[in-house]
C-alpha cells in the first residue's frame, strides 16, 4: 500500500530533484572539459556541438532531451502519460546548468593527459552523485531513462538490457556522426565515453544507500 504524500513533501523531493539536475548537468560539464568523451547519452549532443558551434553543449542537450520526449510520443502513443511533458522544462533546465556548469569550470587547465583523466574520473563521480540524488527524490524521470523505459514497455524486455542497448546505439551514432562531420576522424568519443559507461553506475550503487536514510527523513519529516 503506498503511503500519500503531502504537499510539502512533493515540494522538498521536486527541490532535490531540481538539485540532483544541477549536480548531473556538472558532471557532463567537467566531464566535457576533460576531453576524452562525455557519457554515452550526452555523446550525440556532444558530436552536434562541435560541430554547430553556434549552439551550445546545453542548447544541443536541450534539443536531444526533446527528441527523446518526442521519441517516447510516437512508441507509447494513447498510452503516453502527458505529465511526462515535464521533461521539457526539466531538459531546458539541464541544458543551462549544462552550460553554467562549462562556465563554472572553464579556468581549469587541462594541458596534459593526467589532468583530462582526473576531469573524468571527477565528473563520472559528480554525475553519479547527480543521478543518485534524482532516484531519491523519486518524482520525474529525465528524457533518457523514460525514453529507455518507454522501448522497454513496448517490446516487453528488461529495462537494464534495453538501456545497456541505448547507450551502445548513442555511442555509435556519435561515432557516426564524428566519422562523417570530422573527415573520417572520431572526435569526442573516447576512453571517458567507456570510463563514463562502466563507472556511473557503479558510483550511483555508491552513494544512494549512504544518502538514501539521511535524505528519506528530511524528505517525509513535516
Amino acid at each position: 500500500m503506498s503511503r500519500k504524500q503531502s504537499t510539502k513533501e512533493i515540494t522538498k523531493r521536486y527541490i532535490l530533484f531540481i538539485i540532483s539536475l544541477f549536480f548531473s548537468a556538472l558532471g557532463v560539464a567537467i566531464t566535457k572539459r576533460g576531453e576524452l568523451g562525455v557519457s554515452p547519452i550526452s555523446s550525440v549532443a556532444n558530436i552536434m556541438s562541435m560541430k554547430y558551434t553556434a549552439l551550445s553543449l546545453g542548447n544541443w542537450l536541450i534539443i536531444w532531451n526533446c527528441v527523446l520526449i518526442l521519441g517516447q510520443i510516437l512508441l507509447l502513443r494513447k498510452k503516453f502519460q502527458w505529465i511526462q511533458l515535464l521533461q521539457i522544462p526539466v531538459s531546458f533546465l539541464f541544458g543551462y546548468f549544462t552550460d553554467f556548469g562549462m562556465w563554472m569550470v572553464s579556468f581549469v587547465k587541462v594541458d596534459n593527459y593526467g589532468m583530462r583523466l582526473l576531469m573524468i574520473c571527477l565528473g563520472t563521480i559528480v554525475l553519479g552523485f547527480g543521478i543518485a540524488l534524482s532516484v531519491i527524490a523519486d518524482v520525474i524521470m529525465n528524457s533518457g531513462e523514460a525514453f529507455v523505459k518507454s522501448i522497454s514497455d513496448t517490446i516487453h524486455k528488461d529495462f537494464g538490457s534495453v538501456k545497456i542497448g541505448f547507450d551502445i546505439s548513442c555511442v555509435i551514432l556519435a561515432v557516426l556522426l564524428s566519422l562523417l562531420f570530422f573527415n573520417f576522424r572520431i572526435e569526442g568519443t573516447r576512453e571517458g565515453t567507456l570510463i563514463a559507461a562502466i563507472f556511473t553506475g557503479i558510483v550511483v550503487k555508491i552513494f544512494r544507500p549512504l544518502l538514501n536514510d539521511p535524505l528519506t527523513g528530511i524528505l517525509i519529516h513535516e
